[in-house]
């Protein structure tokens, strides 16, 4: 074997070493999916009754290994149940990473331009809302639309407006418990429903509404705005990292940051989305 070397009886060579390496980083990532969770015991447990299953057939062992046989072949598919909501996690982390939606795939067409939108509806909502300790959650988009969130409210299209997001918010709106989305700058839906973050090393401080932001800006690059019912703190989540006790100077600011100055060009205007948790 080209480029092998020998341990004692053993000749290794570079691409087993480079297949050990990589085995190595995935069970590590897979690891780190699993901490905290009670999927982490699942998987040890099928771990150890696949090692034991290794011992009895090297044992000879025939009707033990007949019977452990029978379990692993149902094994990847009860992994497959069992694990759903990890792998669900785990792919959409690659997706998040590999960004295949910011790629061009036809180089030759142009984007059309469309009008910068302006943030200070939210900010002067967060402000009111703020004041008043009323509840919400608003995630801008960036290269997604949040088409499936949408899809779970209710349909609206309406424009975008201070007077609009203090009615949708308000604790007597049929609508004030979900979510908005706002696309093309315009509210596309209200009602929705927001994936919630099961991240262990959230602060328990931290409520459902600040899971949700969370759990969005995991599996997507929105940038969330929220505002506690509880202390009437205004944060923006971005990477499923919180910006907390926010100004409403500081919040225009970070905004314009996060949703006009990050993105990249030719990208398209950043859309919202607001939630009230329960």
């Amino acid at each position: 074997m080209i480029g092998s070397f020998s341990i004692g009886f053993l000749r290794i060579g570079w691409i087993d070493v480079a297949d050990v390496l990589l085995v190595t980083v995935l069970f590590y990532q897979l690891y780190k999916l699993l901490t905290g969770s009670v999927a982490l015991k699942i998987f040890l447990g099928f771990m150890s009754i696949y090692l034991f299953y290794l011992v009895v057939k090297a044992a000879g062992m025939e009707l033990l290994t007949s019977i452990l046989g029978q379990f692993m072949s149902v094994g990847v598919l009860a992994g497959i149940i069992l694990f759903q909501q990890e792998i669900r996690r785990f792919l959409l982390n690659i997706g998040k990473v590999t960004a295949f939606d910011r790629v061009r795939v036809f180089p030759w067409r142009r984007d059309t331009p469309s009008e910068r939108m302006s943030v200070t509806p939210f900010v002067e909502a967060a402000k009111s809302l703020a004041g008043k300790n009323t509840g919400a959650l608003i995630a801008f988009t960036m290269s997604s639309e949040l088409k499936f969130y949408a899809e779970s409210g209710d349909l609206i299209d309406a424009t975008v407006s201070k007077r609009l997001l203090m009615s949708i918010f308000n604790k007597t709106s049929p609508l004030h418990d979900g979510a908005v989305i706002i696309a093309s700058n315009r509210i596309k839906a209200a009602r929705c429903i927001l994936p919630v973050s099961e991240n262990p090393d959230v602060p328990a401080s931290m409520g459902l509404r600040h899971r949700a932001a969370i759990g969005l800006t995991e599996v997507t690059d929105s940038v969330v705005l929220v505002v506690s019912e509880e202390t009437g703190q205004i944060s923006l989540v971005r990477g499923g990292e919180v910006f907390r006790n926010l100004s409403s100077a500081d919040l225009r600011s970070r905004l314009n940051e996060f949703l006009f100055d990050m993105q990249p060009k030719g990208a398209a205007t950043s859309s919202a989305a607001t939630e009230v948790a329960a």
